[in-house]
């Protein structure tokens, strides 16, 4: 493994086994790494997904997709779940490609997550969206890749803010992502600025995968979550001259809290549908 200057402990998880009286051994998810931001200025620590085959001896030349995941003490264990079900040769589901899943532990989810300040009575941090997506596409990836045996192809996967970020991500020309599932995004933090930005769109963006899942946050917050993901999509709907591929969908048996699983399954099998 290659040592880079910003990576100060490397814990290998993925296949321990640890004797815990008799009988009894545990099972590991996967692995932590903890890096030296020098964008953000501080430390984080990502968890770290690896596929079945990954350490087998006949797949040593084997590369693997990536999988970005925002709030990722939130969600690694259920996306590590989902990824390892649709795509582990095991159960022979074959729906997406075996991945490697980096979920970034959270530090400061509003001032990561969001690209511009609102008004608040508190003081606040907001607005530093795009020095995180700097540290994800220059430091963390950049690690990733020079560690790993890792595919070019990459998706990102965020939900509430995480979504807001994810859609951000979306329509920069230059992201360094291939595929988007933003999960019931909080369009409602900056809509004016998220409108603004699909009106320039570049068709790059354009012809890049992006799946949004909306909650039922109930008839109160339909104003400010519903139409206004519908008005998003209807906006890119109308920017898109050939081929949409942007695929949005309403959980109504789903709240905020609950969408997050059915729509990382569904939206991964939306990126990988055979088209």
């Amino acid at each position: 493994m290659k040592n880079l200057p910003f990576v100060i402990l490397y814990i290998l998880l993925s296949g321990a086994q640890t004797s815990v009286g008799q009988n009894k051994t545990d099972i590991a998810l996967g692995g932590k790494i903890t890096i030296k931001s020098n964008i953000l200025d501080e430390e984080r620590t990502c968890l770290i997904s690896l596929p079945d085959s990954y350490h087998d001896s006949f797949n040593q030349s084997k590369t693997y997709p990536v999988i970005i995941l925002l709030d990722g003490d939130t969600h690694f264990k259920t996306a590590s779940g989902i990824v390892h079900f649709m795509s582990s040769s095991r159960n022979r589901n074959n729906l997406m490609p075996e991945s490697i899943i980096i979920a970034i532990e959270n530090v400061d989810r509003e001032r990561d997550f969001t690209v511009t300040k609102i008004k608040t009575k508190r003081p606040n941090t907001m607005g530093g969206g795009r020095d995180f997506l700097s540290f994800i596409e220059k430091e963390l990836i950049p690690f990733i890749d020079g560690n790993y045996r890792t595919e070019s192809f990459r998706t990102l996967i965020g939900h509430s803010l995480g979504g807001l970020l994810t859609l951000n991500s979306y329509m920069d020309k230059n992201s360094v992502f291939d595929a988007f599932i933003s999960i019931d995004p909080s369009i409602w933090w900056s809509e004016e600025m998220m409108n603004n930005k699909v009106d320039s769109i570049s068709s790059i963006s354009l012809n890049k995968k992006l799946y949004i899942a909306t909650a039922n946050q109930g008839e109160a917050n339909y104003e400010r979550n519903k139409k206004k993901h519908d008005y998003f999509y209807t906006l890119i709907e109308k920017k898109t001259e050939g081929t949409l591929n942007v695929e949005i969908k309403y959980y109504e048996k789903e709240n905020h809290r609950s969408v997050p699983l059915i729509a990382m399954y569904e939206g991964l099998r939306y990126i990988y549908e055979q088209n």
